[in-house]
C-alpha cells in the first residue's frame, strides 16, 4: 500500500484515514506493507513500514527524525512525487504481495510503476481531487494529468463517496463500473459527557485547513450574523492554511477579532480538547470529498453543522445540513442549536450514537471484498 503521510507525521486527513483502515485491515487478517515516501519515526505492531528514500534491509529499526520535503528529500511536490515512483524499483525487489492499493494523486505515479514491474492489479484509491481543492476554481494541469492517468491506469478506482464518484466520472471521464465506493470511518473511541450547557460563553468551533476548499470565509461571515443574535459567542479557527492572513484581517474588518481565536494547526491531543470544549462544529467545506472532522466532533459529544457539499452527508442523519454558499441559513442554524437546548441535546446524543457505528470495520471489509475480487478476477 503507497501512502503520503501516516500518524503523528501527518497535516490533514489522508494520514488519518489511512492509520484507521489499515488497522481494521490488520484486524480482519489482511498483511500491509505500508510504503511511504521518506522515513520518519514511526512504528505500529498492525503492518510493516517501508520506505523508497531507503533501501529495504537497512529500513529495518532504522527510524530517524522527521525530514522535510523541500529540504533533503526534494526540491518541490511533483518532483517528490516522480522521485517517489523512481525508487519503486529496488524498493519492491524482494516483496511478496498480491494487490496494490495507492492512495491519492501523490503516490499513483509509485502504484503506477509497481504495477508495470509486477502485473499485480492495482487500486487508486481517490481521497480527493484537484476539483475539490481548488474550489472548482481552475486546475493545476499538471495534477490533473497525474490524477487522470492514475484513474485510467488503475484496474479499480476506490472513492469515499458518492459525490466524488460522481465527480471524477464527470471531469476525469472513468467508466462508473470501474468506480467502488467506500466512505471512511473514524477511528476514535466513544466517549459521550454529560456537561452542563454554557450559559454564558458558547463555542463555536471550525477546524481543518484554511483553504479555500474548506470554506473558512463563509464560516467567518456567518460568525458576524450570529453575533447579531449571540454577542457572547466565541468562535474557534483551528487549523492552518494560504488563507489565514485574509481571515486575520477579514475578522478585524469586520469587526468581530474580539471573539475570534485562531489557533494554528492542532495534533491529535489538542483536537479532542477542542471538540470537547466546543457547544458546536461546523463544516462548511466548498467541496469536500467526505470529511471525517465531523465525525470525530461527534464522538466526542458536540453537535455538528455539515455542507451538503460532503461525502460525509451521505452517512450522517443527526446533524444539520446546509448549502456552503447560503450564509444566512448557516446563521440561523448555528443561533437554534446555540439557543435551544433541547435541539442541541438531541444532535449530540443521537449524533453521538449514530458517529460511534461509523468505525473503519465496514470500510476495511469492503476493500478486503475488493482486493479478493481482483485476485480472483471476479
Amino acid at each position: 500500500m503507497f501512502g503520503w503521510e501516516f500518524p503523528p507525521h501527518n497535516t490533514g486527513g489522508l494520514g488519518t484515514a489511512c492509520y484507521g483502515l489499515t488497522k481494521s485491515l490488520s484486524r480482519q487478517g489482511v498483511d500491509v506493507s505500508f510504503v511511504l515516501p521518506r522515513k520518519v519515526d514511526v512504528n505500529e505492531d498492525f503492518l510493516e513500514f517501508l520506505f523508497a528514500d531507503v533501501s529495504r534491509a537497512s529500513m529495518i529499526n532504522a527510524y530517524s527524525s522527521f525530514t522535510q520535503a523541500g529540504k533533503e528529500y526534494c526540491n518541490s511536490l511533483l518532483e517528490a512525487v516522480n522521485k517517489y515512483a523512481d525508487r519503486v524499483d529496488a524498493l519492491i525487489k524482494s516483496l511478496e504481495f498480491d494487490v496494490i492499493h495507492a492512495h491519492d494523486w501523490l503516490t499513483i505515479k509509485a502504484g503506477i510503476r509497481a504495477k508495470e514491474l509486477t502485473g499485480k492489479p492495482l487500486i487508486m484509491h481517490v481521497h480527493a481531487t484537484e476539483f475539490d481543492r481548488t474550489g472548482g476554481n481552475g486546475v493545476n494541469q499538471a495534477v490533473y494529468n497525474i490524477e487522470r492517468r492514475g484513474m485510467h491506469e488503475s484496474d479499480l478506482v476506490i472513492t469515499v463517496s458518492n459525490f466524488t464518484k460522481d465527480k471524477i466520472v464527470k471531469h476525469y471521464g472513468v467508466d462508473p463500473q470501474k468506480v467502488v465506493v467506500v466512505h471512511n470511518g473514524v477511528e476514535l473511541p466513544l466517549v459521550y459527557r454529560v456537561r452542563q450547557y454554557k450559559k454564558d460563553k458558547r463555542i463555536v468551533l471550525f477546524l481543518g485547513r484554511l483553504t479555500l476548499q474548506k470554506g473558512p470565509d463563509y464560516f467567518l461571515r456567518a460568525a458576524r450574523k450570529v453575533l447579531y443574535h449571540c454577542p457572547k459567542t466565541l468562535f474557534l479557527m483551528a487549523g492552518k492554511g494560504d488563507m489565514m492572513p485574509l481571515l486575520i484581517d477579514k475578522s478585524i474588518e469586520l469587526g468581530v477579532s474580539d471573539n475570534f481565536i485562531f489557533t494554528g494547526y492542532l495534533r491529535e491531543k489538542d483536537k479532542k480538547s477542542v471538540y470537547q470544549m466546543a457547544d458546536l462544529f461546523v463544516m462548511p467545506s466548498v467541496s469536500e470529498p467526505f470529511g471525517i472532522t465531523p465525525l470525530e466532533s461527534l464522538i466526542n459529544g458536540t453537535p455538528v453543522i455539515i455542507s451538503r457539499q460532503s461525502g460525509v452527508s451521505e452517512v450522517l442523519s443527526h446533524c444539520l445540513k446546509v448549502d456552503f454558499w447560503d450564509v444566512n441559513q448557516l446563521t440561523n442554524k448555528i443561533v437554534s442549536v446555540l439557543n435551544h437546548q433541547p435541539l442541541h441535546d438531541c444532535l449530540s446524543i443521537n449524533g453521538c450514537l449514530e458517529a460511534a457505528k461509523l468505525n473503519w470495520d465496514e470500510p476495511a471489509a469492503r476493500c478486503a471484498e475488493v482486493y479478493n475480487n481482483l485476485i480472483s478476477g471476479s
